[in-house]
């Protein structure tokens, strides 16, 4: 039986069990397993979330963090998974973040660009998950580079590739995937980034509610939770956050 006060629960539960949105886009927290299920260290904390509340869970699966954002905002999913963004802020209450990912670009290898500031320059073309937070940060960034949207995160290379573009952007693990499965790629030293992914709810939800969420993810971090789902799942690129 959950120790959380009952009116929490309903404010994260207002159909009776609580909806997690999941993003399959970003591959060090969720994909599909085997047998075709999500599996991931979103769904484990999606699971043990649940748990402690007392209620059953409903994974409200997307494959692109922008409708995954869109779901929660619109309060279609009572809980989700993103990279911290202040375009994002507006309609979702985040915790401190649980995992730190790399955020780097590709290029071919005959390409003259060889470091991450060479990028931003005119008739450089960079390709991004629509709405990804790369794509919310780059936006932000880039003065003189053109950006060029994939329709999600793990489609950016073969996009790349499909319109000839000069970089491709996101999670250095995918990245790293596609240049060894393709040939012929290669990663600027470094990154350019560092995505802070946390937990979310939508803002209406309330601070109560909100600030139950934030200390389970600090509880998460604590106890070795995050840790041990992020070796159980295989994933390298991400990093536990610190302790808020």
């Amino acid at each position: 039986m959950s120790n959380i006060d009952q009116s929490i629960i309903e404010a994260f539960c207002p159909t009776g069990r609580l909806r997690a949105s999941i993003n399959l886009g970003n591959p060090i927290l969720a994909r599909r397993a085997d047998d075709g299920r999500p599996a991931g260290v979103s769904i484990d904390l999606a699971n043990a979330f649940a748990r402690q509340l007392g209620v059953d869970i409903e994974l409200v699966v997307f494959d692109s963090a922008g409708k995954s954002v869109e779901a929660v905002t619109a309060e279609q999913a009572d809980i989700g998974f993103f990279a911290v963004d202040p375009v994002r802020g507006a309609g979702i209450a985040f915790t401190a973040p649980y995992v730190l990912i790399e955020g780097a670009y590709l290029v071919r290898e005959e390409s003259p660009i060889q470091d991450n500031a060479e990028v931003d320059t005119a008739g450089v073309r960079v390709v991004v998950g629509k709405g990804s937070a790369y794509d919310l940060y780059l936006t932000r960034a880039l003065q003189s580079a053109e950006i060029l949207r994939a329709p999600t995160s793990p489609a950016v290379v073969e996009t790349f590739l499909a319109q000839g573009a000069e970089v491709a952007a996101g999670v250095k693990q995918q990245l790293e995937f596609d240049a060894a499965r393709l040939g012929g790629l290669r990663l600027l030293p470094g990154r350019f980034m560092v995505i802070q992914q946390a937990m979310g709810l939508p803002k209406g939800r309330g601070a109560a509610a909100a600030q139950v969420l934030t200390s389970f993810v600090e509880e998460m971090k604590r106890s070795g939770f995050v840790q041990k789902a992020l070796e159980e799942h295989g994933i390298e690129g991400a990093s536990v956050a610190p302790l808020q």
